[in-house]
């Protein structure tokens, strides 16, 4: 039977790296994988792990607004993210810990 038990993340960062192959719009295009490689080099050089996790996505739903970043159990959504809203982001996860959100 499975178990319920509460995310061991403090902030879950989720990168759509969808890539419809130009069928349609989609994170991808927008250079997300990128991103999430960015992310994820900050976070670790930040010393933030194991408290932030950072996770590839497939489709969120809102490619046409991508690339997406959403931060969890937060709620926080980021859309039409460049590399230039990295430190954005940074700054919004850096507030989260600092908040003692647990």
């Amino acid at each position: 039977m499975t178990e319920l038990r509460r995310t061991p993340y403090t902030c879950h960062v989720f990168v759509c790296t969808n890539d419809r192959r130009g069928a349609r719009k989609s994170c991808a295009d927008g250079g997300s994988p990128a991103i999430r490689s960015a992310l994820k080099k900050e976070i670790a050089e930040r010393g933030w792990k194991p408290r932030v996790r950072l996770s590839q996505s497939g489709c969120l739903g809102l490619c046409a607004q991508g690339p997406n970043v959403v931060l969890y159990p937060q709620q926080i959504w980021f859309s039409e993210v460049t590399g230039g809203d990295i430190p954005v982001i940074l700054q919004k996860i850096e507030e989260i810990l600092a908040s003692g959100w647990e």
